[in-house]
């Protein structure tokens, strides 16, 4: 045997490895610091067992002891878990069930997120047997009031943050059927927020309606919105459970773990 593979340290076996997750999974079933005895329980491991593979966790900074005797998730696991939140991409996360989507409805499928006081469109699923011309490329934006998607970010907003939109924006419209008037954009909001359920009445282009969902990441904060746009005689409410769906699987998909909605359960 080669000096090199002598002096190489023994590579955890798949035992090992299985009971470092059921570890980690007890510790992180708990937010205050467990007892050895306590995780010896539940895990069915020895004491002595449980001892030495974590504290070999604890030497990688996995596992903190904040008293002997007691553990809990380190710091380590913090800086991995934002390094992939940082890496995750809500376009790449949402790209392939908004394919799907469309496939199905064989309409747009369009997903924006916030930019100040507008809606930036960042992806787009659509064909051109669609039978719609598509007016807003990637890359496009548009006011927030206006748009289907910009009200579910409304709706996620305080009252006085919605006042005060309206009167940096002026609530200037595209079409006779905008909602120019705040006492209105208010009582659509005050929906939305019921529902998880936004409209786009042909207020930002005649002809044309849409309807979003939000997607949420890993703090249950909404930070995209998914939405379907047709002609104004063709946008159908029964794509609706499949846009909540496809919404929420993407949600899963940047980790976030709320309830699914109703149309859903």
């Amino acid at each position: 045997m080669k000096k090199n593979d002598q002096d190489a340290p023994a590579k955890p076996s798949v035992q090992v490895l299985e009971r470092m997750f059921v570890l980690i999974d007890v510790l992180a079933s708990r937010e205050e610091a467990v007892s050895l005895k306590e995780i010896s329980e539940r895990t069915g491991l020895h004491p002595s067992t449980a001892h030495r593979i974590l504290n070999d966790l604890a030497a990688g900074r996995f596992v903190d002891r904040p008293e002997s005797g007691s553990y809990r998730l380190g710091m380590r696991l913090l800086e991995l878990g934002n390094l992939v939140k940082a890496r995750l991409s809500v376009r790449e996360a949402a790209l392939p069930a908004m394919r799907l989507l469309h496939k199905q409805i064989q309409q747009p499928v369009n997903l924006s997120v916030r930019q100040g006081d507008e809606i930036v469109y960042v992806e787009r699923a659509y064909s051109e047997r669609s039978g719609m011309q598509v007016v807003r490329a990637i890359g496009g934006h548009a006011p927030l009031h206006l748009t289907s998607n910009g009200k579910l970010f409304l709706a996620a907003d305080e009252p006085q943050r919605v006042r005060a939109y309206a009167m940096r924006t002026g609530l200037a419209g595209n079409t006779h059927n905008s909602l120019t008037q705040l006492p209105l954009l208010e009582r659509e909001l005050s929906k939305a927020r019921e529902t998880g359920v936004a409209y786009d009445n042909e207020e930002l282009e005649l002809g044309v309606r849409c309807m979003a969902a939000g997607i949420y990441d890993d703090q249950a904060k909404l930070v995209a919105a998914l939405s379907i746009s047709a002609p104004a005689d063709r946008l159908d409410e029964g794509w609706l459970p499949k846009l909540q769906g496809t919404a929420y699987e993407i949600s899963q998909a940047l980790g976030f773990r709320g309830p699914a909605p109703s149309s859903q359960r």
